[in-house]
C-alpha cells in the first residue's frame, strides 16, 4: 500500500507503479512561468509525481536573475531535475553563444539540459558533440527528435538512427517531439492520434522502450501510453495543473484506467470458468 491522504488500507487498482527515485516512469512538467509561490504550491502538493520540470521555451531568459536562481534552488530542493527549454538553447546555438550557455546553466544550478532541432538543423557531428559536452559539464542530457513546424514529415528511418546516435553519445533520455498542443508533429495526427508504425518503428529500435520520453499533453495520448506501455512509461509535457490527474491514470484512480484493470480482470476470470468448465 501507498502512503495516501485518506489513510485508508487498500491497493490503489494499477499496480506497480514505480516511487522516487526512479529512471522509469518519469513525469516531465512543462511550466510556463509560475511564480515562486506558485511554485512552492505545486510542489509541497506534487513533488512525489515529478521528474523533470522543464522551463520551458525561452521563458528562463525573462526571468529576474535573482528570481531565477531562487526558483531553480526551490525545485533541487524538492528532489526534481530542473532545466530550460530546447528553443534557447537553439538560439544560443545560431548566435555561436553554446560554451557561454553550458556554463551559465550549470552556474545557474540548473540539473539538465535539453539538446534538439526542433526549428533549426544541427548538423550529426555537432549534435553528437554537444551531448558529450553537456555530459561532461555533469547535467543529465535529454535530446529531443522531430521538428515543431506541422509542415515537416516525421521520417521514421532518420529519426531512428538519430535516436540510437544520442543514446550511444551519452543522451540520458530522449524526447519524442508533440509541442503543447499534441497535434499534428512528429508521431501525432491532427486529432493528436499516434501513427501506430512510426510508434512500433521507434519501440523496436530503441535499445530499451524506456529510454524514450513521450510527450503526451492529451489525456487521451496519456491513457494511450498507458494501456500500451504500462503505468511506468515516461510521459513529458504535462501542464503544471494536471500532474494529479496523470497520476491518477499512472495508478487506476480515473475512470480510463481503472476500466482497463475491470476489463482485465473480468476476462481473466472469464479464463478461469472456462477452464473449470472444461475440466468439469
Amino acid at each position: 500500500m501507498k502512503e495516501n491522504g485518506w489513510g485508508l488500507d487498500f491497493d490503489f487498482p494499477l499496480l506497480g507503479r514505480e516511487d522516487k527515485p526512479r529512471r522509469n516512469g518519469l513525469t516531465m512538467v512543462l511550466d510556463k512561468g509560475l511564480g515562486l509561490s506558485e511554485m512552492k504550491d505545486l510542489l509541497d502538493l506534487n513533488a512525489n509525481y515529478i521528474d523533470f520540470l522543464k522551463l520551458s521555451f525561452g521563458t528562463s531568459a525573462l526571468y529576474p536573475q535573482k528570481i531565477l536562481q531562487e526558483k531553480i534552488e526551490l525545485i533541487k530542493s524538492y528532489e526534481i531535475d530542473v532545466y530550460p527549454g530546447g528553443t534557447f538553447f537553439e538560439v544560443a546555438i545560431i548566435q555561436n553563444k553554446k560554451d557561454e550557455y553550458l556554463k551559465q546553466a550549470k552556474q545557474l544550478g540548473f540539473t539538465a539540459i535539453e539538446i534538439s532541432d526542433g526549428t533549426i538543423d544541427l548538423s550529426v557531428n555537432l549534435r553528437s558533440n554537444l551531448i558529450q559536452q553537456a555530459n561532461k559539464l555533469g547535467f543529465k542530457v535529454l535530446t529531443e527528435i522531430g521538428k515543431k513546424d506541422k509542415g515537416e514529415k516525421f521520417k521514421i528511418n532518420k529519426m531512428v538512427k538519430q535516436l540510437k546516435r544520442d543514446l550511444a553519445d551519452g543522451a540520458y533520455k530522449v524526447i519524442i517531439e508533440a509541442r503543447e498542443s499534441g497535434t499534428g508533429v512528429s508521431i501525432y495526427d491532427e486529432e493528436g492520434k499516434a501513427d501506430e508504425f512510426k510508434l512500433k518503428k521507434l519501440l523496436l529500435e530503441a535499445p530499451k522502450p524506456t529510454d524514450i520520453i513521450w510527450e503526451a499533453p492529451l489525456k487521451k495520448q496519456q491513457v494511450f501510453f498507458i494501456n500500451l506501455l504500462g503505468n511506468n512509461v515516461n510521459l513529458g509535457n504535462i501542464k503544471a495543473d494536471e500532474i494529479l490527474a496523470l497520476e491518477s491514470l499512472r495508478t487506476g484512480l480515473r475512470g480510463d484506467t481503472f476500466k482497463t484493470v475491470i476489463n482485465n480482470s473480468q476476462s481473466s476470470l472469464e479464463k478461469e470458468k472456462g477452464f473449470i468448465e472444461m475440466d468439469f
